[in-house]
């Protein structure tokens, strides 16, 4: 397809505004350009209402039409045919004043909302989940050429999302907690979250379900999970499970169902990460995905060194070394590698990289790990290659 010259600049200008959404921006180039061209097309006031979006990423009607120059009856429907392609959020504040927010590429919003729903196993489908494949490699090789410069800008980062921790063995039992006997400082203004799936399952009338758009990513790829985890098990509550039924990322489910569906995440040792808005852990959750080791977009991004993992958890996990016969189980399961057995074949754990998920202790054949309180971030910088390499990554945290 031949463009016009306009037309191509509106492509460069919106990429250049979705690339500045999130907690990290995306670099605009010829890859995230033609990611907007193939999830808008060549709709010129979709990517001028895009544009509009330059100076502030949530804006009311007044405001958009404002800032965009169309009626509202225009901005209504071509907002609404943008959210329908996973590119802007529409729905109304606790007052009942509709809000229109544009989504980032990825972390919440383009990539997540493409790959939520049901797959179409079409090609074009097959084009966005390469684009966005490279995309990260672009990422990470600009992580990696940079290493030194971003890592402080990094660290200072907040929490990405929040490890809920699964309190009950695969057997049925409850994993012990031990509990710290001194109050957990937190700033004044700081609630502190639910800490477990059914208490944040409780506090919702809206519920949805969707695919998990890792695993369906990875499947589009060609890349099947290892682990064969399910994937009807990405969650969205309240305002977000609304937005992603009426979009059709999600489907709405009882409480009872997402228990059940909790509960077999649980058994597949998918570890339960909770998303707040903007980071703030003091506001209700908007989601709760169900990662697995293998697919996990985040998990991912960190081993192949694009991105730190940046997490908030209550727990970080104990190992009983008397109990432990060095079975291996929990080094096999740990997302993040933070137990690997030492010279005397017993597990060894390394509580500056554990999420606290519970996922080793629920597994261990020997009850030799338990979970201990303690609210902390846990920061793992991005795995570093050594000059020269597209493999073989090394462990910064390593000498």
């Amino acid at each position: 397809m031949v463009m016009n010259a306009s037309l191509e600049q509106k492509f460069q200008r919106a990429a250049g505004v979705v690339c500045k959404q999130g907690l990290f921006p995306f670099p605009v180039n010829d890859t995230s350009i033609s990611i907007i061209k193939h999830v808008v097309g060549d709709s010129e006031d979709e990517l001028d209402l895009v544009c509009a979006f330059k100076s502030k990423a949530s804006q009311t009607m007044e405001e958009l039409t404002g800032s965009s120059g169309f009626s509202s009856e225009d901005v209504r429907r071509i907002a609404d045919t943008l959210a329908r392609k996973g590119l802007i959020f529409n729905q109304p504040s606790g007052s009942g004043i509709m809000v229109y927010r544009l989504l980032p590429l990825m972390n919440v919003g383009l990539m997540e909302y493409k790959f939520m729903g049901e797959l179409t196993g079409d090609k074009a489908e097959k084009k966005l989940a390469l684009l966005f494949e490279k995309l990260m490699t672009e990422v990470r090789d600009n992580i990696q050429r940079n290493y030194d410069q971003l890592l402080p800008t990094f660290k200072m980062a907040p929490a990405v999302d929040r490890t809920v921790a699964s309190t009950a063995g695969e057997d049925g039992r409850t994993i012990r907690v031990i509990r710290v006997d001194k109050v957990v400082e937190t700033p004044e203004e700081f609630i502190l979250p639910s800490q477990s799936v059914e208490e944040i399952i409780g506090k919702f009338d809206d519920i949805a379900v969707g695919h998990c758009f890792c695993r369906q990513r990875r499947k589009v790829l060609g890349d099947g999970c290892a682990t064969q985890a399910p994937t009807l098990n990405c969650f969205t509550f309240g305002k977000s499970a609304r937005h992603t039924t009426a979009q059709g990322f999600a489907r709405k489910v009882t409480k009872e169902e997402a228990l059940k569906i909790m509960k077999e995440a649980e058994a597949a040792g998918l570890v339960h990460k909770a998303y707040h808005p903007a980071s703030n852990e003091s506001r209700p959750e908007t989601s709760i995905c169900n990662c697995c080791k293998d697919c996990c977009d985040a998990i991912r991004m960190w081993r192949e060194g694009a991105l730190p993992l940046i997490n908030s958890t209550y727990y970080v996990s104990e190992i009983d070394t008397d109990l432990c016969t060095g079975c291996g189980t929990c080094v096999d399961l740990c997302p993040t590698d933070a137990i690997s057995l030492n010279a005397e074949n017993v597990a060894e754990r390394d509580a500056d990289v554990c999420l606290g998920c519970g996922v080793c202790a629920r597994f261990c054949p020997d009850e030799a790990i338990s979970l201990k309180e303690g609210l902390r971030k846990v920061f793992i910088p991005p795995q570093r290659f050594r000059e020269g390499q597209t493999s073989g990554i090394t462990d910064p945290r390593k000498p």
